[in-house]
């Protein structure tokens, strides 16, 4: 009974408590994607925010695939997870490219670009074009695994499989997009990750989390990667009114963002040692380093725990015209122009330059 009738008591919940969201107020596939990868490791009232400077900026996905990578990066800079923003302009330029510009609306097409899964996809195709496609997202899984007692983990393929299946088939395939868009906004909502609603929901009596006290427990998953710690050294370098720059390259962390020269190491060393070991590498007078700054507790990026130090440094033009050669100059008033990790932005906001 429980099957056939879910669809319904999820969409009479969700159609007196709905958010009034944007991305809910039209069918263009465009936005609704923007809106989708925005959102993606990113609570709504973080990102409409984001959401709302892109439509203006980019309002048509013409724009976007002509904009700077730079430009786009500023934009989005704070909502972290950056390859987003970079598989975002590739896949604008896609469908400038593959589908003469018509941003695509069916599940087939939307899963050939970039950055684009079977969720993502799932989404955009039933809420821009009514196509019957479930979703499967953490509050989908969150919901499902608590009110039909599903106990694999979510982030195995055996889970992965069972609760994309178990979706399918209890999809509403005359209003698929109303059905989707209900059952992630009872999970964010109403059957939370703790304390969720359950004197006031509607499968109170049938929820197998709620009738055997597993509420806490649900979903299940396999335990995290170990977290591991680095230690960024960070070498502001300045002269008169200019200060060195770099731009990341590289797989890892942060690509294409800019930061300080920087030096990693292994772990926290002293500064005695550091500054020894960089007056080695660069050739610089220890008189030169003016102040130092630590953040004292660490950066926290879903693997990764950052503690940075910066030393501010000031060279007089002949020693800063040979650090030129390594790294990028800037004009100190002009550094805010250009996209940063967070970790970076914050020291910025402290205003030790």
């Amino acid at each position: 009974m429980l099957v056939e009738q879910f669809s319904n008591y999820l969409q009479i919940w969700y159609l007196t408590n709905k958010r009034d969201l944007p991305w809910r107020n039209c069918m263009d596939p465009y936005k609704i994607w923007l809106s989708e990868i925005i959102l993606q490791q990113t609570r709504v009232n973080q990102g409409l925010p984001y959401y709302l400077k892109f439509v203006e900026r980019f309002p048509t996905v013409q724009d976007l695939s002509i904009a700077e990578e730079e430009e786009i990066l500023k934009l989005w800079q704070g909502l972290g997870y950056y390859s987003r923003a970079r598989n975002l302009h590739a896949a604008s330029k896609m469908v400038i490219e593959d589908f003469n510009g018509k941003f695509p609306s069916t599940y087939k097409d939307l899963i050939k670009l970039k950055g684009i899964g079977q969720y993502t996809a799932s989404a955009i195709a039933s809420f821009s074009s009514k196509e019957a496609v479930a979703v499967v997202d953490g509050n989908v899984y969150r919901v499902l695994s608590r009110v039909f007692g599903i106990f694999t983990p979510i982030n195995s393929t055996e889970g992965i499989k069972e609760f994309q299946k178990l979706a399918e088939t209890l999809l509403d395939p005359e209003n698929p997009d109303i059905h989707n868009q209900a059952i992630m906004e009872f999970g964010a909502l109403h059957c939370t990750p703790k304390k969720p609603n359950c004197m006031y929901c509607p499968f109170s009596k049938d929820c197998f989390a709620y009738q055997k006290g597993t509420i806490e427990v649900l979903p299940e998953k396999i335990k995290k990667t170990k977290i591991k710690t680095r230690y960024f050294n960070y070498l502001t370098i300045k002269n008169n009114n200019e200060i060195l720059i770099s731009k990341r390259s590289g797989k890892g962390i942060w690509q294409h963002l800019y930061e300080f020269p920087l030096i990693e190491t292994e772990k926290e060393i002293s500064e005695k040692k550091f500054l020894s070991s960089i007056q080695k590498d660069f050739h610089l007078n220890l008189s030169e380093i003016k102040s130092i700054h630590k953040n004292e507790k660490p950066h926290k990026l879903s693997h990764q725990h950052i503690y940075a130090s910066f030393y501010d440094i000031e060279l007089d033009a002949k020693a800063f015209g040979d650090m030129r050669t390594k790294f990028t100059p800037i004009l100190k008033k002009d550094i805010g122009d250009y996209p940063v990790p967070v970790l970076i932005d914050n020291f910025l906001k402290l205003e030790l330059l």
